[in-house]
């Protein structure tokens, strides 16, 4: 019940207003049954735009640090992710992945729409990279259509780090659902996986026109990381002398 609350009179009508978004596609997306909608992920916000749109509930799978932040902005937090009907996943350990996949079949076990970022995590510099394999697992398991989105805009709205987003407009636009039937018994074969899923990163990067990166945002993130770090080591070290 809050669910709808939230989406038709408390937060979607400020979504609408701040980003006011343009939806393209929108045809595209099962008006029932299950489906996957598969997106690139550039803003915080991207989790709660894509809700108030859809006509359908849509769930997302969604790090569990958004659930345990600490004082009054992890409370709200935690509270807004859990009204819209996010359900958290733990990352971190080697069954992460496997956690993941059992809570996206349970969606979608019961006929529902779920929303997944193959990429992992969000862009941190506006492109596309490479997508994780759990997207293709569970669309063979599960035997249902992936509907590609690409949210356009959103970076510049409310890129990393910024708490109060811009007045940009946004654009949510849908891809034709993809068909992966074809492969029907073949969630165990890595090759598979990954040919299903470049083509659907193919069909997001398409809509989205993005720029594309084939490595894993959290490696590219984790090592340009260490770069800085290790560059404003040798800075502190080997300070330049004063010119005289």
């Amino acid at each position: 019940m809050f669910y709808h609350l939230l989406k038709y009179v408390l937060l979607g009508p400020l979504l609408r207003l701040l980003f006011r978004p343009r939806i393209e596609g929108l045809e595209n997306v099962p008006a029932s049954g299950p489906a996957i909608v598969a997106g690139n992920h550039l803003s915080f916000s991207d989790h709660f735009l894509m809700p108030a749109i859809l006509k359908r509930r849509i769930t997302f799978l969604a790090k569990a640090e958004y659930f345990t932040g600490p004082g009054l902005k992890g409370r709200l937090t935690a509270f807004f992710f859990r009204s819209a009907g996010q359900i958290p996943v733990d990352r971190s350990g080697k069954e992460a992945g496997q956690a993941a996949i059992r809570e996206g079949l349970g969606v979608l076990g019961k006929g529902e729409l779920l929303g997944i970022y193959p990429e992992g995590t969000r862009s941190h510099d506006g492109r596309l990279y490479k997508g994780k394999l759990g997207v293709a697992v569970m669309a063979l398991t599960a035997g249902v259509p992936v509907v590609p989105c690409a949210m356009i805009g959103t970076f510049e709205a409310q890129p990393p780090g910024r708490v109060v987003p811009h007045f940009h407009p946004v654009t949510i636009r849908f891809g034709k659902p993809l068909d992966f039937s074809r492969y029907a018994g073949m969630e165990r074969e890595k090759a598979i996986l990954r040919a299903i899923t470049d083509e659907i990163m193919y069909a997001i990067l398409t809509l989205s026109e993005q720029e594309y990166v084939d490595e894993y945002a959290a490696v590219v993130k984790t090592r340009q990381t260490a770069e800085k770090a290790g560059k404003a080591g040798k800075e502190r070290r080997f300070p330049r002398a004063p010119l005289s």
